[in-house]
């Protein structure tokens, strides 16, 4: 196959995956749309707005959207992507594409490029709403918050493959996902933010994916440049992951 002839077969397998993935509502809705939902509930919190000595001056809220934003990951990367995957696999679609020109490998491809773009444009939309509807100061590292959220979407994709790669039938992926989300919820401090945890339980979090992303997101936001450590946790996390569904994802 021509170079020329491979990359058209791409580009018709993600335009096709793309109008199926807008096709799915509910999707949609809980990658885009639910964590910024989500950050105005807590929003209209009183208290939530209110700064607090203990975070430095700074409010509750201001440490929500980026867990807002590693909500929309944990979403995508173990409740939406990995359903998709094996249902592919599970009604032979995978099978039949490595027959034609459109390998299995361009939808895969095509899944994580949409996938990262839903999240995107979650990032975006609960910025905004945090900005527009409760002041919160934008991003002051710009180049350190897109370096951590580009490791973080990569570290919950990834993940999202491995329970793919895991899971023979779509009930077996939702099962491993339900079981997953919760944990990646903890971790990323939908429940209770990373900053105010105590120092013992903190310094768990950090060595997880989303805990060590949640505070290279914060400390980006408040214009640092995010921990190395952090960076390199959430990195190394990735790396792991994108190993382990190598190893073990099959086509059927």
């Amino acid at each position: 196959m021509t170079t020329a002839t491979s990359s058209s077969t791409t580009s018709s397998v993600l335009r096709t995956e793309a109008r199926l993935f807008l096709r799915e509502p509910g999707a949609l809705f809980w990658i885009i749309l639910f964590p910024a939902l989500l950050l105005t509930i807590l929003g209209l919190v009183p208290a939530f707005r209110e700064a607090d000595e203990a975070l430095d001056g700074r409010r509750v809220i201001d440490l929500y959207v980026p867990i807002s934003v590693l909500l929309s990951v944990i979403v995508a990367g173990v409740q939406t992507m990995p359903n998709v995957l094996t249902a592919y696999r599970e009604r032979g679609i995978l099978r039949r594409l490595s027959t034609t020109p459109a390998h299995p490998a361009s939808l895969l491809g095509a899944q994580i490029a949409l996938h990262g773009a839903a999240i995107l444009v979650s990032v975006l939309l609960a910025i905004t709403v945090g900005r527009l509807a409760f002041d919160v100061a934008l991003p002051e590292q710009l180049a350190g918050y897109g370096l951590a959220l580009l490791v973080t979407a990569l570290a919950g994709l990834a993940l999202g493959a491995t329970v793919s790669a895991l899971s023979r039938t779509t009930k077996i992926a939702q099962t491993i996902g339900t079981i997953v989300f919760f944990p990646m919820m903890f971790t990323a401090g939908v429940w209770a933010p990373v900053q105010t945890m105590p120092d013992a339980l903190r310094t768990v979090v950090e060595l997880t994916p989303l805990g060590a992303a949640a505070q290279a997101l914060d400390q980006a936001a408040t214009g640092a440049w995010p921990d190395w450590a952090h960076l390199g946790v959430t990195g190394l996390w990735a790396a792991l992951l994108i190993g382990a569904a190598v190893r073990w994802f099959r086509w059927e």
